[in-house]
């Protein structure tokens, strides 16, 4: 099958061991995105070229906008907190699978503003035991019957809220199941699988015509799949290791893609020099703004 190409060029060279979180923030025309491994948020201006950064206490995996925007609300390796952007202050919520060797990993916000995420095993092979949870508007926290991951990614829903996806990165499937706007869930089923011999799901993100764009570590690539889940599109990058995506730019039509170096050895990453980059590429498409979280601390 014969789909339409592009390619990402290197926007920020930024040197992430492991790039993730993509997140344009509509409000400010700005994107942000996190270094797990470098234990710290990025902020990147592309008017002005202006970048910014926050350390963070621990490893921050993933994170959300906020409804008031000096806040965002952040997935760190073992808990959620809310972070003010001026003061850098940090108010936490909640504890995260207290007592297993896990982290927390990928998150995406729903259509009605409660923040979905999944962690991920932190040893050093593949269990299958995580989970997938949800933190509600009054801050109470949910885990959702969905399949146990051992790596949890791809969190995104439809534009209608009424379809939420979501994937065990090694399995190579991205899975789907209705969403209910009451927070049920239902029909959990395979939505696509990946056909390349390399590269397996990461990150990803829903356009406005219900197309998912997910990064595909280890493949070099980002695949658009159409609401069917058939492969519509596909972004060639220069460096093997894409991690997550968001559509944005003043149109909502620039695809953003982070990156990692992480796991790269000195050979690779000679041949990849844009490895943990933020790397951008046009197109036809165009995005959503993100959901922001709707619960407020205090």
């Amino acid at each position: 099958m014969r789909t339409e190409g592009y390619r990402a060029t290197l926007a920020v060279h930024a040197r992430c061991a492991l790039g993730e979180g993509a997140t344009w923030c509509a409000r400010t025309s700005r994107f942000y995105w996190t270094d797990i491994e470098g234990a710290r948020l990025y902020r990147y201006d592309p008017d002005t070229g202006e970048r910014a950064s926050w350390a963070m206490p621990e490893r921050l995996a993933t994170f959300a906008l906020c409804a008031d925007p000096h806040y965002l609300l952040l997935g760190l390796a073992t808990h959620l907190a809310f972070f003010d952007l001026t003061t850098r202050e940090l108010h936490r919520i909640a504890d995260v699978e207290p007592g297993l060797d896990t982290r927390l990993n990928d998150g995406r916000c729903d259509r009605q503003g409660r923040f979905v995420f999944g962690t991920k095993y932190e040893g050093g092979d593949v269990r299958v035991v995580g989970g997938f949870y949800r933190l509600g508007h009054d801050l109470s926290l949910e885990r959702l019957p969905l399949p146990t991951p051992a790596i949890s990614n791809s969190i995104g829903f439809s534009p209608d809220g009424a379809t939420m996806y979501f994937c065990d990165t090694p399995t190579r499937e991205i899975l789907a199941c209705d969403y209910g706007a009451d927070g049920t869930l239902g029909n959990v089923r395979v939505f696509t699988r990946l056909v390349d011999a390399d590269g397996g799901p990461d990150g990803s993100t829903v356009d406005a015509e219900g197309g998912l764009w997910n990064a595909q570590w280890g493949g070099a690539r980002v695949v658009r799949y159409g609401p069917d889940g058939k492969e519509t599109e596909r972004v060639s990058l220069p460096v093997s290791q894409p991690s997550c995506v968001a559509l944005g730019g003043p149109h909502l039509a620039t695809l953003y893609v982070t990156t990692a170096r992480d796991e790269l050895d000195g050979i690779s990453l000679a041949a990849e020099p844009g490895a943990g980059g933020v790397f951008v590429a046009s197109s036809r498409r165009r995005g959503l703004p993100e959901p922001v979280f709707l619960g407020q601390w205090r």
